[in-house]
């Protein structure tokens, strides 16, 4: 991780993680034509059933990150699935590698707290969402969530070591 960089377990409801998910929603509202309407609690984010984070570059919230156990799908043969939720990175700090360092840092907390397969949802609209989940090990994976019945849903997920 760079040294000019850091990742801080937050509530979703801390300023810098709000002022990110209505970056990151507006970005749905440009390339799918509106907000994500996924049914999520701020509890499903916050120990011990997930974990919501946001990574500073230079003092500035540039990322967020979380994670939410879920009991409801299975995948890669998992009986403890975690799924990567409200992945983004400002436009301002993209192309530094920073989306990588924030999914290993989901990665490695959510296996620390239980979980033996990463999932995620994206969309065909988000190309490099998609190549960096299948640099980093993602395969695509039966559609789930509250999008699975979309032409523009992608699934993926990842065994943990």
């Amino acid at each position: 991780m760079p040294a000019d960089l850091h990742i801080e377990l937050l509530p979703v409801g801390h300023p810098d993680a709000q002022l990110l998910v209505e970056a990151v929603q507006q970005e749905y509202v440009v390339r799918y034509g509106g907000r994500d309407v996924t049914p999520m609690r701020a509890s499903e984010l916050e120990p011990p059933w997930g974990a919501f984070y946001v990574g500073y570059h230079d003092g500035r919230a540039v990322m967020t990150g979380a994670w939410r156990f879920r009991d409801d799908v299975s995948r890669l043969g998992s009986s403890t699935p975690a799924e990567v939720k409200r992945m983004y990175v400002a436009p301002e700090a993209r192309r530094r590698g920073l989306a990588r360092v924030m999914l290993t840092h989901l990665e490695a907390t959510a296996g620390a707290a239980g979980a033996d397969v990463m999932i995620l949802e994206t969309g065909a609209a988000q190309p490099e969402a998609m190549a960096l989940y299948e640099a980093c090990g993602y395969v695509r994976v039966e559609p789930f969530g509250h999008y699975r019945d979309s032409d523009q849903n992608r699934c993926y997920g990842r065994t943990l070591p």
